[in-house]
């Protein structure tokens, strides 16, 4: 079991630190206020620490967006335990429920510009990884909620904390940002259908 969960967090949290690092690129005004706001809180001379990401209030914000527009798994799959009704729909016994995150995260009746990449929306709101919002549950909710969210979050944040602090970023080729192919490639994972390709430049 312990090995399952490490296996699995390997492809989720790679995929992750990808989106986050295709959207920062894709949007060079956001990846300088994520690196300004690094070099405000941690020092120069040191490695960014797991006691750092409750500090670093923009770069959280920056990967709930990310998860908002590409979640992890895009569809929750659930099964009833018993016939109910839901909302004037009946779910008999033992059915296959699924649940569309990605939908969810891109629907205009609960998010502005829904489409658009705004980390800003979660400086403002209370919205987090413990599915207590239907509208943001990038990891489930309830009894059946992903079990590696407290690992997942630190090494999402630390990994991107010491890209963004200790390198400066271009695409490869001398690639535009607004050129970039941002197409999904759905599965249990959602990954891009072409892999980023960035240039790590040692500041």
């Amino acid at each position: 079991m312990p090995r399952d969960l490490f296996v699995a967090g390997l492809d989720t949290t790679s995929a992750t630190i990808e989106w986050v690092m295709a959207e920062l690129l894709c949007n060079p005004e956001k990846l300088t206020k994520a690196k300004k706001e690094l070099q405000q809180v941690l020092d120069k001379e040191r490695e960014p620490k797991d006691s750092d990401i409750s500090k670093l209030a923009y770069l959280n914000a920056v990967v709930k967006e990310t998860l908002r527009l590409h979640p992890t798994a895009p569809i929750l799959i659930h099964k009833s335990v018993t016939e109910v009704d839901i909302g004037g729909f009946r779910i008999p016994k033992d059915a296959q429920v699924l649940v569309n995150v990605w939908s969810m995260g891109r629907d205009p009746n609960i998010w502005n510009n829904p489409n658009s990449f705004v980390p800003e929306r979660f400086l403002e709101n209370e919205k987090d990884f413990r599915g207590d919002d239907f509208g943001f549950i990038p990891f489930g909710s309830g009894r059946r909620m992903c079990p590696g969210i407290p690992l997942a979050n630190r090494i999402v944040h630390t990994m991107l904390a010491t890209l963004l602090f200790h390198f400066d970023w271009n695409l490869v080729n001398g690639g535009k940002s607004k050129d970039m192919d941002m197409t999904e490639k759905f599965g249990i994972t959602l990954h891009k259908v072409k892999p980023l390709m960035a240039i790590p430049i040692k500041e």
